[in-house]
């Protein structure tokens, strides 16, 4: 039988928000070009595979402060979920599993819209 876990309520939403905040981050690096200043485009196809890059014009301060901020947020939380006082009562053995099953924990659902 799989082992269960009592969860507390600020872990399980800080291991959400955590989910949360890396979605946001990867999301807006995948928007923002490939580098971070602004750099000429590239291709090199002399080694295992072709490689190409179109000119960057970089990040604007705006949005270097978005994925700094997203940054740090996302480090404070993950700090906060591993640091937790609730792994100290699960056995040594047992942590993996516990960690495992949080991070596929279900989350609380939307609260419901109002008219």
């Amino acid at each position: 039988m799989a082992t269960t876990y009592d969860f507390p309520g600020d872990l399980l939403a800080g291991q959400e928000e955590l989910h949360q905040v890396r979605a946001e981050l990867s999301a807006l690096l995948k928007r923002l070009p490939w580098s971070v200043e602004p750099l000429d485009g590239f291709s090199d196809d002399n080694g295992w595979r072709k490689v190409e890059r179109p000119a960057s014009p970089g990040w604007t301060a705006d949005e270097q402060a978005e994925v700094e901020k997203l940054r740090q947020r996302e480090h404070e939380l993950a700090v906060f979920v591993s640091g937790h006082r609730f792994w100290t009562e699960v056995a040594t053995t047992e942590r993996v599993d516990a960690r495992m099953k949080l991070k596929h924990a279900p989350t609380a659902p939307p609260p419901a819209a109002q008219p």
